[in-house]
């Protein structure tokens, strides 16, 4: 999940579920081929350069210097695509992984990082890690640089729940972006730079109260709140069931909350999930705690 609103394309973190798998064997076929996706309806590409998933096992074969070695992948797609849920990096993540073990290469997960990024830049475009970085090592992340992948994890204070509900409405990553202006008031830069650096210092302290006081955003979500139809409904109906935040999650249309318990959690996903279909929107609901794992061999 992108952005965690006020974090917009420097923060982000990873959920138990739902999730992306990727099966790489090797072929006696000499270089990279995706054998089989499922789960996309046909939207994905088979080839390698292509997919987030190939690219990023091209870049790692490249690094070691294996670009004929025979590598087979089957895709299984379990995340909605076009969702605002770094489906495309869910991918990409999870075969870099996926082609390490398989070749025992002993890389750590941050020094894969690189080629899992070159693969999610095939979908988005651009070099922002706030999907790629979560996916891969987990937790929560901040994202102080992308030229020099220089990311860090932040504390995760117990109890903290994430309610994710998905309307069926499909809302591409370009069209949410080419909205967004490209300056910022002066009063809105300083009011956003507070509640930024107050929510980290919330997660750090294990401060809900104050984590929730900050997680408002001013500056991206009035605009993209257009795009999705009864967002503002949805977003109250979040709060009245004493949800700490809810804004959007990474372009959308996926609404987010966060929340002090798994109680509060399902009250509040259910509530979200009413608001929407008050607007004819069928939804999906996800709640999860923070996936401190990322990627993972199974």
């Amino acid at each position: 999940m992108g952005n965690i609103g006020i974090g917009f394309d420097i923060m982000g973190l990873a959920l138990e579920k739902p999730g992306d798998e990727v099966i790489a064997s090797k072929s006696d076929t000499p270089g990279l081929r995706i054998t089989k996706i499922t789960g996309a309806g046909s939207k994905l590409p088979y080839e390698p350069e292509k997919n987030t998933a190939g690219m990023a096992v091209q870049r790692l074969l490249e690094h070691l210097g294996e670009t004929g070695r025979g590598i087979e992948l089957e895709i299984h797609k379990k995340m909605p695509i076009n969702s605002g849920l770094g489906s495309s990096a869910a991918s990409a993540a999870a075969a870099t992984l996926a082609v390490s073990e398989l070749l025992r290469t002993g890389l750590s997960k941050r020094e894969l990082l690189p080629f899992a990024w070159a693969g999610e830049q095939v979908a988005s475009g651009s070099p922002q890690g706030d999907n790629i970085v979560p996916s891969l090592l987990g937790g929560i992340v901040l994202i102080r640089d992308n030229a020099t992948f220089d990311v860090h994890r932040l504390h995760v204070p117990r109890g903290l729940y994430v309610v994710v509900v998905h309307p069926k409405l499909e809302l591409l990553t370009r069209d949410a972006r080419a909205i967004l202006k490209q300056e910022v008031p002066l009063d809105k830069h300083v009011r956003h730079n507070a509640n930024l650096a107050a929510f980290i210092i919330g997660l750090f302290n294990g401060d809900l109260g104050l984590v929730g006081r900050s997680l408002r955003d001013e500056i991206i979500e009035p605009q993209r709140a257009a795009l999705i139809p009864g967002f503002y409904d949805v977003q109250e109906a979040a709060m009245q069931q004493g949800a700490l935040g809810c804004s959007i999650s990474g372009a959308g249309p996926s609404v987010f909350a966060l929340c002090a318990n798994s109680l509060i959690a399902e009250n509040v996903s259910l509530a979200m999930q009413l608001a929407f279909a008050m607007h004819k929107f069928e939804s999906t609901i996800y709640v999860s705690m923070v996936n401190q794992e990322g990627a993972v061999i199974c």
